[in-house]
């Protein structure tokens, strides 16, 4: 039976890079994956990326990273879906070396996002929800929906603001120990909660940052001490008023159900795990729908620092997308570096315990798409 190894990783620093174009990043992570794999022969390259059209005026990126760097006449792909671009291309990576079609495959994640008006981004952004639909005339944003699924699961839980910041804060702290991070300055509950509201109740330490970066693996058949012990991807309702209930991401459940039973493990087995924390509400619904909580009781495990480096579960040790920031195309792969590094003993934040287990979940749109992968030190 075919297995599929992680051979390489790399990645750009996340921020603002006005001297560099989408090319140049894609270009950038791709070479520190390779020599990192020590230069296998690819085979194939799939990227993930949302807004290249829009944004950089730039599609065919697949073609342009294998002519760039001199792969030659191999198959090449884009995959959008939205936030969970990047988790998308790294899943048909993996599938691609499992139908035994390839050997070596380079997966590449970028967004160009900081040279564009917030505005301009926030109108892109907004194509990964349904535009055809009432909810779209009357004004609905990211910030909107999660704002008012934060306030929703304060009313049901108990929980307060402190505990969205207590997210919001852990993973900075996180990120001022990784270098590659796009925020790296600290800040306080205090300065958290009393930010400036984006939508409440979520401020602007709540929401992630507009980001430029990229990041890059490289996958083989070929072994290696890092497996890919699972890939699973779901879909869910695009629309507000189709959720059933509001407090539940049903992409991330069946994700994390269905590579769980894939990996033949439970929540209980992850050692160390990324989550998709375009906001700090989402986070705790994930940590939710993925086991590691009893249902709305994310935020009790957040206040006792459950979820801290050296707490029962580690979320987000490379500061997640609140801190290390969120290049969409390049985020879910972004999840796969830091893992990595984690199982390889030497990442940011690096756990005491070496972990063995590690999960990666990406989502995409408000719950459109939910891409989990789960990887192991062998």
């Amino acid at each position: 039976m075919t297995t599929v190894y992680v051979h390489g990783i790399g990645m750009t620093k996340f921020g603002s890079f006005e001297d560099k174009s989408l090319k140049d990043l894609l270009i950038e992570a791709s070479i520190g994956a390779l020599k990192d794999a020590n230069l296998p022969k690819i085979d194939a390259v799939f990227v993930g990326n949302f807004m290249g059209g829009t944004l950089s005026n730039q599609e065919i990126l697949g073609a342009i990273v294998a002519n760039d760097l001199g792969l030659g006449y191999i198959p090449t792909a884009k995959l959008e879906g939205a936030c969970a671009s990047g988790g998308i291309a790294l899943r048909q990576g993996v599938l691609s070396i499992l139908s035994g079609e390839y050997e070596n495959v380079l997966v590449v994640g970028a967004e160009k996002m900081k040279h564009a008006s917030t505005a301009t981004v926030t109108q892109f952004i907004n194509t990964a929800m349904d535009q055809s639909t009432t909810e779209k005339e009357a004004g609905l944003t990211f910030p909107g929906f999660f704002g008012t699924v934060a306030n929703r699961y304060m009313y049901e839980t108990g929980a307060q603001k402190e505990h969205l910041a207590k997210v919001a804060l852990k993973n900075r702290e996180n990120a001022m120990n990784n270098p590659l991070a796009q925020f790296q300055k600290p800040t306080s509950i205090e300065e958290i909660v009393n930010a400036r509201m984006v939508t409440d109740p979520l401020g602007l330490f709540d929401c992630s940052p507009i980001t430029d970066g990229a990041a890059a693996v490289v996958l083989s058949s070929k072994p290696s001490n890092i497996k890919v012990r699972a890939s699973s991807q779901s879909s869910g309702p695009t629309l507000m008023q189709d959720a059933i209930d509001l407090l539940s991401l049903p992409a991330v459940k069946i994700s994390g159900e269905r590579a769980y039973e894939k990996a033949g493990l439970g929540p209980e087995d992850i050692d160390v795990a990324e989550i998709h924390d375009c906001f700090s509400m989402t986070e705790i619904l994930s940590i939710e729908e993925l086991g590691f909580f009893p249902k709305l009781e994310g935020w009790k495990a957040v206040e006792a620092g459950e979820t801290k480096v050296g707490g029962r579960i580690p979320v987000n040790t490379s500061g997640g997308l609140l801190s290390k920031g969120h290049p969409i195309g390049a985020t879910g792969i972004s999840q796969i570096y830091q893992l990595v590094r984690q199982l390889r003993g030497n990442a940011p934040n690096q756990l005491a315990k070496q972990p063995k287990i590690a999960l990666a979940q990406n989502l995409g749109g408000t719950g459109a798409y939910s891409v989990v992968h789960i990887l192991e030190r062998v």
